[in-house]
């Protein structure tokens, strides 16, 4: 689902470093959508019906099939979304990651014996049925199989809407699984426009459950759409996420790790930290510090190895980054390519802005961040918990007690203490307040793509057997 109103029959695909357009992509309908459906269906239940350890076999065989291709498949995330090589590959090898972990989850989806009296009372984790998965364009690849991996190993079939501008490497993904061996129709591709296709995907009275990662203003639309049927919804949405440094940190380390805190894939990052908190006595020495580590940030060609920091996705999302920084205003700069083609914004650290200000509070998507400074840790709390998000955050300190009082008291679903880290598939991931709803990733993933069943077997003869309740 996108915030895009544009329900063109096709999607022209560009490479945001170079405006060129990469494919021409047919968009999905909503009658494509119901047929998806019908044909998912058919095939969920082939699925949910083999032995768990063939289900795990073919998943391993897509996790191979992936590890062949990861090299095509990077490439062509460079292409269409302008990441860098390098961070392309990691996203193809987080796919291949993903779909082995939740492979060893399919023979250990179990159940529970529960004691109770008059029998034998067990619980059935069983498959949703179809689940629909709106994937972004930021991070096209591994968000997409955040969601699909473990609904495919609790038995599900999966619908996966990639976002407009970046379908390629899900269709390459869904072929990829069709050459594993994976059922026909079972993981299936719908590029198309969210007011279209994602709305279709989301209404479907077929689709058991829909995972979204997208803007929190879009969730909010997914959420209230779901609730009218009644349909579970797994929500990642926005972050405006905190880098507190406290003065007894190493600040060396602190300041070499900032800048891609917030610069990886461009700050295009719900988990970026795009408010760095200093405290008050070692703020201009952090800053003396961070300067030269943005202003040698190598930005350019996304497919040079040497490039660790590629343009925006769209002229749209420039035009938004900019307009959260004004002209002439106080602060660190890098450099970006000027004058040519591309969407390229250099990467900045404002310092005169308010903790009030626009920048300051609002998810800018973009290579910005605001440093402010402050007093004390009721000061750093205050100041990190004072937006409506709560996904992620870090902290900077030598003082372990210090990071166990302060991250108990942050109101956010995954923090780093002297790391940046959000992100990884053995640990549950999502937000507090408007950052989201459920938790992705972890040894729980494939359980939220179930239902539990409650079965008692009386011991009771029918003569001994008292009322049913």
């Amino acid at each position: 689902m996108s915030e895009s109103h544009d329900t063109s029959g096709e999607l022209r695909v560009l490479n945001p470093a170079t405006e060129e357009v990469v494919a021409t992509v047919p968009a999905a309908s909503a009658a494509d959508v119901d047929a998806a459906v019908v044909r998912a269906t058919r095939a969920q239940a082939a699925w949910a019906a083999l032995a768990p350890a063939d289900r795990a076999r073919l998943l391993r065989r897509f996790a191979a099939a992936v590890d062949g291709h990861l090299e095509e498949l990077a490439a062509l995330e460079v292409r269409e979304a302008g990441h860098t090589v390098g961070n392309a590959r990691w996203e193809a090898g987080n796919v291949r990651d993903l779909l082995d972990y939740a492979a060893g989850g399919v023979e250990r989806l179990t159940g529970r014996q529960i004691p109770v009296p008059g029998g034998l009372d067990v619980t059935i984790l069983e498959a949703l049925g179809v689940v629909g998965v709106i994937a972004p364009w930021n991070f096209p690849m591994p968000i997409a199989a955040w969601g699909t991996a473990p609904a495919l190993a609790a038995g599900n079939a999966v619908l996966l809407k990639p976002a407009e501008t970046t379908p390629l490497t899900a269709l390459r993904l869904a072929a990829l699984a069709l050459e594993a061996g994976l059922p026909d129709g079972l993981f299936q591709v719908l590029p198309g426009h969210g007011p279209v296709a994602g709305d279709a995907l989301v209404e479907h009275p077929g689709v058991a459950k829909v995972v979204f990662t997208g803007s929190t203003a879009v969730g909010r639309r997914v959420a209230a759409k779901g609730a009218a049927l009644l349909k579970p919804v797994t929500l990642e949405l926005g972050g405006k996420s905190p880098n507190i440094v406290f003065a007894d940190a190493d600040l060396e380390a602190a300041a070499a790790a900032t800048p891609m805190s917030f610069l990886d894939n461009s700050g295009q990052d719900c988990c970026a930290r795009t408010r760095i908190l200093v405290q008050r006595p070692v703020y201009d020495r952090f800053l003396d510090l961070l300067a030269p580590a943005i202003e040698s940030v190598r930005v350019g060609d996304p497919a040079d190895e040497n490039t660790e920091m590629g343009p925006l996705i769209s002229r749209a999302q420039l035009d938004r980054v900019r307009s959260y920084v004004p002209a002439g205003a106080d602060g660190i700069r890098g450099k970006a390519p000027e004058g040519g083609p591309g969407f390229w914004f250099p990467p900045t650290v404002l310092t005169g802005v308010g903790p009030d200000a626009r920048v300051a509070v609002e998810e800018v998507f973009g290579p910005v961040a605001v440093a402010l400074p402050f007093d004390d840790e009721a000061d750093a709390i205050r100041l990190a918990d004072a937006t409506e998000y709560g996904l992620s955050g870090s902290l900077w300190t030598r003082d372990v007690g210090r990071a166990l009082r302060v991250s108990s008291a942050l109101r956010a679903g995954n923090l780093s203490v002297n790391s940046h880290a959000s992100v990884r598939y053995w640990t549950p991931f999502g937000g507090f307040k408007q950052s989201g709803l459920g938790r992705e990733l972890g040894p729980d993933a494939l359980a939220a793509f179930t239902e539990t069943k409650n079965v008692f077997i009386s011991n009771a003869s029918s003569s001994t057997e008292g009322p049913a309740q």
